[in-house]
């Protein structure tokens, strides 16, 4: 339903209508190209191959390709799994097939890292003999750095352990994901989902979609509201001009920090004028 009212006693002028039906287009803002020099995100997320090592249950794969291709991942690369392709798989992939299909499936974890310009073997636990150990999130930002020269390996190992130590060194730096350290254990296609959100961030710069931007009331319409509020408030006698005290002012405070929109100035100002036509009926009885 549409509310339609007018304003009593406006100064200088006709009466004015306030309504809540806007005929107002949201504005939308562009966001800036970048440089051709600069590989796009895109590009440099379609250069990290995330390599899991030895999955035992299919289940797995199925819901890390899921978790790969939510954050712009698709190269999945398979070390000796032991049950693929496998409906499971399918099923837990949620829509994420094309991962799958064109999931590369080989022998060994060297054949897997081959062409890698930096290789970051996942870790939750302590390795006597680790070698450099950052946060994952610190893996992801030199991941996406490395990726601007060539191909980068995120390494998982299998559900039970993990990468043996044997695997892990083949890895240029170990990336460990903080957690509970008195409970640190994440399911496979979940550390997978932590380490692929931080390369999407990493690589958009954590850039999310905007609500749409509507026109900021002017400063004379937030003074003619203030006026407005002033009249109908002493008609109310919820304010006493003789004694404002400090009424007056909080609700410019209160106005100042909605940093109100042009519409929402006609809305209040719409109710004010219901509520004045309002006491002029009960006046005029």
């Amino acid at each position: 339903m549409s509310v339609r009212c007018e304003q009593r006693g406006e100064e200088g002028g006709a009466k004015r209508r306030y309504s809540n039906r806007s005929r107002l287009r949201p504005r939308f803002t562009m966001i800036a190209p970048q440089s051709p020099s600069t590989p796009r995100a895109s590009e440099l997320l379609d250069r990290v191959r995330i390599v899991l090592v030895s999955t035992s249950h299919p289940g797995n794969i199925g819901s890390t390709a899921r978790a790969m291709l939510t954050m712009g991942l698709t190269r999945l690369v398979l070390v000796a799994p032991r049950r693929f392709p496998d409906p499971e798989a399918e099923a837990l992939s949620a829509g994420a097939t094309s991962v799958l299909d064109h999931a590369n499936v080989v022998s060994t974890l060297d054949e897997a890292l081959r062409g890698c310009t930096l290789t970051i073997g996942l870790s939750a636990r302590p390795r006597a003999f680790a070698g450099h150990v950052v946060p994952v999130r610190e893996a992801a930002r030199q991941a996406l750095s490395n990726a601007q020269r060539g191909d980068v390996a995120l390494v998982f190992g299998g559900e039970m352990s993990g990468l043996s130590n044997d695997e892990l060194a083949r890895c240029s730096i170990i990336a460990t994901i903080p957690a509970n350290p008195d409970y640190a254990s994440l399911n496979l296609a979940a550390a997978v989902q932590v380490a692929a959100y931080e390369l999407l961030v990493a690589a958009q710069g954590g850039e999310v979609w905007q609500a749409p931007r509507f026109p900021a009331a002017t400063f004379d319409e937030i003074e003619a509201l203030h006026a407005h509020a002033a009249r109908t408030l002493t008609d109310l006698r919820f304010l006493d001009p003789r004694l404002p005290r400090r009424l007056l002012p909080r609700l410019r405070r209160l106005f100042a920090r909605a940093a109100l929109e042009r519409e929402e100035v006609n809305i209040l100002r719409g109710i004010l004028a219901r509520v004045d036509e309002k006491l002029d009926g009960d006046a005029g009885r």
